[in-house]
């Protein structure tokens, strides 16, 4: 008895496919650089000043060792995934291969999601956070004249 495929399987296509989609250069150098550095500076709100004042230098020091050791299997991991799998498409691709068409449905939705909101919620704790930290305060009179402006680490 012949044994029943299920899932999804890819088909063959002729060159011309492949033409009419292919990937065109857009990110630059700077590009690259701003998301980073963007993705840093949440991190820097986020993260490091929490696990310092609850963890201490030594807990933060603990949490850096044992997330690095978790990064080096998540490369590690990819690495092996790309060799296993070597077709484009990252993380969405090795969930089609994995999970079938729905599961790369989510993980590229979940992707996405990382990759817009990432940026955005920097960008806007950044504006918060110098918003209550060091941007002036303008005082105004009644007759909407300004009397002073005070920085937050000035004493009233």
């Amino acid at each position: 008895m012949k044994k029943e495929r299920r899932g999804f399987e890819y088909g063959g296509v002729d060159e011309s496919y492949f033409e009419d989609r292919g990937l065109r250069r857009y990110a630059g150098v700077w590009s690259l650089w701003a998301l980073g550095v963007g993705a840093v500076i949440s991190g820097d709100f986020f993260g490091w000043n929490f696990g310092l004042a609850s963890g201490g230098f030594g807990g933060l020091l603990i949490a850096t060792v044992v997330i690095t050791i978790m990064y080096a299997g998540l490369c590690f991991s990819i690495a092996e995934m790309a060799a296993a799998l070597p077709h484009t498409g990252g993380a969405y691709s090795f969930a089609r291969s994995a999970m079938g068409p729905w599961g790369a449905y989510i993980t590229g939705l979940a992707e996405n999601m990382e990759y817009i909101l990432t940026p955005a919620v920097s960008s806007w704790a950044s504006v918060v956070i110098w918003a209550q930290s060091s941007a002036p305060r303008i005082a105004w009179s009644r007759s909407g004249g300004l009397l002073r402006t005070q920085y937050s680490s000035d004493s009233t």
